[in-house]
């Protein structure tokens, strides 16, 4: 087993997570919160297995990974990542010394889902309410990718991990080198990040409120530091300022690079067209719903459905009303919502506007060969033509999360949990999306569902963040080799 390198290069990465504990065991220290404990305990204990990891497997540095050790790579890697992000969590006592709770919220952390097993909040230290914001940053572009933008020369396949990571069926470079990719990519992500804390400063949030606002947006994560989440804040002009940046994170970020070096053709990218399309529309349809099934203000029900379509299509999670009390329409449209997702190359989850486009587009196409047998037709995304080799695995992940989301959901009803709630809670956590309804709406956590169940649900979070494919990778026949190959080696 000395010679297994996914092991070693889990040790770096365990390394560089405990290296961002720091940050707000720092904030933690200055404001002399009670948390201060609980990080030093969680970065040593990160950093002594890292560093146990990379020094043991160290033999195996100079090989490179295969493909599939890669896909098991980055699958370890999140893994790793909410075993060792609940620490903080865990030695805080946060959760009276359940582990699996710990793991439960730092998974949904690290996935940008948002749901959280905290009744109360505000409760927590700004320490720990700052590193449960920081881990949905974190995970947002990506734990790896972030990794390969600052430390590339550790042997990755890097295009492997790029794909493994970056959510949507294509994994569109920028520049032609892969490392380069991943630094402008985090580079946006960043100057998104610090313009969203200006403008929540100016519309008058607080810095900390703020930062951890934006550090929650722009992952489409949806942590708050407070229990009634955005609605705290009764402020409008906060409001239209983070529906502006959730639906920026809904974005390609190839298409801000591309805008930012000057081509504007990107607006007539066809992917972008229908994501605007769809959530407009969306907007307008629960709009025209809550105005005539209820008695508030338009205005006030344009905003609220405005903020909760935006909230719930990107999958962010953020609540300004209670949703879950809207008319059954509106409630079961939300949930519709969960699973479009925003686009391809975005922090957002769920199925994602490009696979719905050539979903539909694949559809129509062998509708028409049904009556035209014999012509010769392609699925196309703009000027550009879709190859089969596109269009089997978007089918296949279609096919895929329909079929996990029934799955989880009659696991979770054999353990007593009603179907209402079952269905949104797996609909939110394979689409990373946070609240779901009933028992798992806004105005409630995760807490009813049973130990069991949340493994379930934060296994869920992990397929759903790495887009199913990357996990199920590790049960081919080709990953189990990897392990006998080890064993191997080690006699």
């Amino acid at each position: 087993m000395r010679h297994f390198r996914l092991f070693y290069l889990i040790g770096i990465l365990l390394l560089f997570l405990s290296l961002t504990m720091v940050i707000p065991a720092i904030w933690s220290i200055v404001e002399q919160t009670p948390d201060q404990l609980a990080f030093i305990k969680a970065i040593l204990v990160t950093a002594i297995f890292g560093g146990f990891f990379f020094w043991y497997f160290s033999k195996s540095k100079g090989r490179e990974l295969s493909i599939a050790e890669n896909f098991t790579l980055v699958t370890l890697t999140w893994f790793f990542a909410g075993i060792f992000g609940a620490l903080p969590f865990h030695f805080y006592g946060v959760f009276n010394g359940s582990f699996i709770d710990a793991f439960f919220e730092a998974v949904s952390g690290f996935t940008t889902t948002g749901a959280t097993l905290l009744a109360d909040v505000e409760s927590l230290p700004r320490g720990l309410l700052l590193w449960r914001a920081f881990t949905q940053w974190l995970g947002g572009m990506g734990i790896v990718v972030l990794f390969l933008a600052i430390l590339p020369h550790f042997g990755f396949r890097s295009m492997t991990m790029f794909k493994a990571e970056i959510p949507g069926p294509i994994a569109e470079r920028v520049v032609p080198r892969v490392v380069q990719t991943a630094r402008r990519l985090w580079i946006i992500y960043v100057l998104l990040t610090v313009a969203q804390i200006i403008s929540l400063m100016i519309c008058g949030i607080g810095f900390f409120d703020a930062l951890a606002h934006a550090l929650t947006t722009m992952p489409t994560g949806g942590f708050s530091t407070y229990n009634t989440s955005v609605a705290a804040f009764n402020n409008p002009a906060a409001e239209i300022v983070t529906i502006i940046f959730m639906l920026f994170a809904g974005i390609n970020f190839v298409l801000f690079f591309r805008l930012f070096r000057g081509d504007f053709k990107v607006f007539k990218d066809p992917e972008l067209r229908f994501y605007l399309l769809v959530t407009a529309t969306a907007i307008v349809i629960v709009t025209i719903n809550l105005y005539m099934r209820t008695d508030g203000a338009f205005l006030l029900l344009l905003r609220q459905s405005a903020f909760q379509v935006v909230s719930i299509i990107t999958t962010t999670g953020y609540a300004t009303t209670n949703f879950d009390a809207w008319p059954h329409f509106s409630r079961l449209f939300l949930l519709m919502l969960m699973f479009i997702g925003a686009c391809g190359g975005s922090t957002g989850g769920s199925i994602k506007q490009v696979r719905w486009v050539l979903m539909i587009r694949y559809s129509f196409r062998e509708l028409y060969r049904l009556v035209h047998p014999s012509a010769i037709s392609s699925v196309k995304l703009g000027e550009y033509h879709v190859n089969e080799e596109i269009l089997r695995p978007v089918m296949a992940f279609g096919l895929l999360y329909f079929f996990l989301t029934a799955l989880a959901t009659l696991a979770l009803t054999f353990m007593g949990i009603d179907l209402e709630t079952a269905l949104s809670a797996v609909a939110s956590t394979l689409g990373n999306v946070g609240p779901g309804l009933a028992a798992v709406g806004p105005m409630h956590t995760y807490q009813i569902i049973p130990p069991l169940g949340k493994i379930l649900l934060s296994v869920m979070m992990i397929i759903g963040r790495l887009e199913i494919f990357t996990v199920l990778v590790i049960f081919l026949p080709e990953s189990r080799r990897i392990w006998i190959r080890a064993l191997k080696e080690n006699r």
